[in-house]
């Protein structure tokens, strides 16, 4: 006997209450969860958050945590813009990993100075190329680009098993299916004792910011995400738009994906991307699309995720319950969302109408 109806529009101060409401709800929840598995909630939340800056050693991890997240976000964000359903971030990050690989392994002689922004460009081609593949068969066939992007997503993930048992095998590895570790040439050096990948994320940040905000490209992705037909009635080319901000999420994914295994790994495995993809795209709808929200939502939620790893050692409780407070969270937070736009009401007219037929 409810129906769901568009609210007026309400004002920031409004939307900035319900927002701040969502989270106190998702922390009271979480509380309860917490409580449940009979550990002191309050005591949780605060290792979380000391656990993430009580040393210079524990900064340096949080940091080194949400560099790929944030980078990942970026990716995805240019692509849900446009309304385009990128699901593929884990495998655009794969094969940004596996191209940029292939010249830490055989070109590993080069000086850092051209090996780095050769990995650099080798993983924007190879995420690029990827998502360029639901992209093209989204405009010549219609195809669900949801589905496309990810089921893509395993076939970048067995490609790497594929090569860590056959070409690229570490012949020193006794056996094990193993890639062999990056010479120092191909690793990225450390600034403030992080991986300089840190830096590349926060000048992508900057980058996406004002692509998205200031150019005629950002402009086209904006009108393409509120309406196909109206951007096609302006003159703009829509299948053009469609693959090239697809390029670009892959790119950006791609990058994260060479960062991952010059700077963290050292290697490639099947555990490059490890759900980067996926948590990419729940910070992407936290910030509302925004690349400096994004770099606030993948701050806190390195915050969350090196915290509680010092939880699981004070209390012995999983690092899976970062998971479940990330889904708690995600979940008030979407919430007040659509209670921001919509809102409930009785359906009258209905119930007047099983009224008059139980009448008859």
């Amino acid at each position: 006997m409810l129906r769901v109806i568009k609210t007026e529009e309400k004002t920031a101060k409004q939307m900035m209450i319900i927002r701040l409401a969502a989270f106190v709800l998702a922390l009271a929840a979480g509380g309860l969860f917490i409580l449940a598995l009979g550990v002191n909630p309050l005591k949780v939340y605060g290792t979380i958050l000391s656990g993430a800056f009580r040393s210079k050693m524990a900064v340096q991890a949080t940091i080194k945590v949400m560099i790929p997240m944030l980078v990942a976000a970026l990716g995805v964000t240019l692509a849900f813009k446009m309304k385009f359903w990128n699901i593929g971030g884990e495998g655009q990050i794969i094969m940004g990993a596996v191209f940029a690989t292939y010249f830490a392994l055989y070109h590993a002689d080069w000086p850092f100075f051209i090996l780095f922004p050769v990995m650099l460009i080798a993983g924007i081609v190879g995420g690029g190329l990827w998502a360029l593949i639901p992209a093209l068969c989204k405009v010549r066939f219609g195809t669900n680009e949801t589905l496309f992007t990810l089921m893509l997503n395993y076939i970048a993930l067995y490609l790497v098993a594929y090569l860590q048992e056959g070409p690229w095998r570490d012949p020193a590895a006794n056996g094990f299916p193993k890639i062999p570790s990056f010479a120092a040439s191909a690793t990225l050096p450390k600034v403030l004792g992080v991986q300089m990948g840190w830096i590349v994320a926060l000048v992508l940040t900057v980058i996406v910011f004002v692509y998205m905000r200031y150019t005629k490209h950002g402009y086209e992705i904006s009108v393409v995400g509120q309406s196909q037909a109206t951007a096609a009635y302006a003159g703009m080319n829509v299948s053009r738009i469609v693959l090239r901000t697809m390029f670009l999420s892959g790119a950006v994914a791609g990058i994260c994906g060479m960062l991952q295994v010059s700077g963290s790994d050292k290697t490639l495995t099947t555990g490059v991307a490890g759900g980067i993809g996926f948590t990419a795209i729940i910070i992407a709808w936290l910030a509302q699309l925004n690349p400096f929200g994004s770099l606030v939502v993948a701050f806190l939620f390195a915050i969350l995720e090196k915290g509680s790893s010092v939880v699981q050692s004070d209390f012995g409780l999983s690092t899976d319950c970062a998971d479940v407070l990330q889904g708690i969270i995600l979940f008030f937070v979407l919430g007040c969302e659509f209670f921001i736009r919509y809102r409930f009401v009785r359906d009258n007219a209905r119930k007047a109408a099983a009224v008059k037929g139980g009448e008859g």
